[in-house]
């Protein structure tokens, strides 16, 4: 495995290299891991609605850059104090694994006398507090799993800095809270410069082959930086048409369906939210346009769809929750 030197710290920047490692493993089925850095930004979901995630006068009075990534999961703010971990690898095609990747995080951690766990869906935390939380993403046969691991990051900027919707915490499916927080100098038997500790988690990963990006491999992430990862289009993107609102939160995450309802006919439908999938909802959406506006419409068109390509977790009762008008 490949293991990437990258001084960067600007998010489009960064984010772009790590689409590129995407783009050069499908290629050449190649292995990478990254431990990288941002300045003060928020990383939007894939599948969020960047408007409803941020606390946009603080954000833009703090010059916060706001950027998206490809992966689903909830917005997360990033400093200096912040480390970012990316491992990119062949696809197996099995279900969202979360523990296989921070396995080898939770033992880099161990070696500096941290006690770290996985904790609900997708966080590591310790005593409690969470230090960590992983995304990841899936394509053209190959996974891309990224965490943060909160080293010595400003805690009061990062909860000014987040606009968390109160249905993220109180929704007729599952019942949420919020996590406490924490950053993991405070469990050191001795506090490192976060420099050293970068180093240190490094060296804990093992079995790592150095490689830096050469001039062809910085000429994609620049154009990939300047035509995705800078425009106002993929960081926040139109709001979606739409005449049918529905948002609810299950066990997978929480997700906003937008439908346009034409004479009592289903005529399009769209996404928004924190979960985790494939982002193609073609299969879905063949089955639901042109169907009538019911629950008993909808439940017809859900039956016999697998629903966890889409939205990892999920079942077709969640879907017909979500999609069917109320009553």
């Amino acid at each position: 495995m490949y293991v990437v030197e990258n001084k960067n710290t600007k998010p489009q920047y960064n984010l772009a290299l790590e689409e590129y490692l995407c783009l050069r493993a499908m290629r050449e089925g190649s292995r990478f891991f990254m431990l990288w850095q941002n300045e003060p930004s928020i990383i939007v979901g894939r599948f969020q609605n960047t408007f409803e995630e941020i606390n946009a006068l603080f954000v833009r009075e703090r010059g916060i850059r706001v950027v998206r990534r490809n992966s689903g999961g909830g917005a997360v703010y990033h400093d200096l104090g912040n480390i970012n971990y990316s491992f990119v690898l062949t696809d197996s095609e099995g279900d969202f694994d979360f523990a296989l990747f921070t396995k080898p995080i939770i033992e880099a951690l161990a070696t500096l006398g941290v006690r770290a766990e996985l904790s609900g869906r997708n966080d590591l935390a310790i005593d409690g507090k969470k230090v960590s939380g992983g995304a990841q993403y899936r394509h053209g046969g190959i996974i891309l799993h990224h965490g943060t691991l909160l080293y010595n990051s400003d805690l009061e900027v990062l909860s000014r800095a987040l606009r968390v919707s109160e249905e993220k915490f109180r929704s007729k499916a599952v019942k949420s809270v919020r996590s406490r927080v924490g950053n993991i100098i405070s469990s050191l038997p001795e506090p490192l410069p976060v420099s050293d500790f970068l180093e240190r988690l490094r060296w804990g990963i093992g079995g790592l082959t150095p490689m830096t990006p050469d001039e062809a491999a910085l000429q994609e992430v620049e154009a990939l930086m300047r035509d995705k990862y800078s425009t106002w289009e993929w960081n926040y993107g139109a709001s979606p048409e739409f005449t049918e609102r529905k948002k609810l939160r299950f066990a997978w995450g929480g997700v906003e369906a937008f439908l346009v309802v034409e004479e009592g006919v289903i005529r399009g439908c769209s996404f928004r939210g924190d979960y985790f999938g494939s982002g193609d909802y073609e299969p879905l959406l063949s089955r639901l346009v042109g169907r009538a506006y019911t629950k008993e419409s909808v439940a017809g068109a859900l039956e016999g769809l697998r629903t966890q390509p889409l939205f990892a977790g999920s079942s077709p009762e969640d879907l017909i929750a979500l999609l069917s008008p109320e009553t």
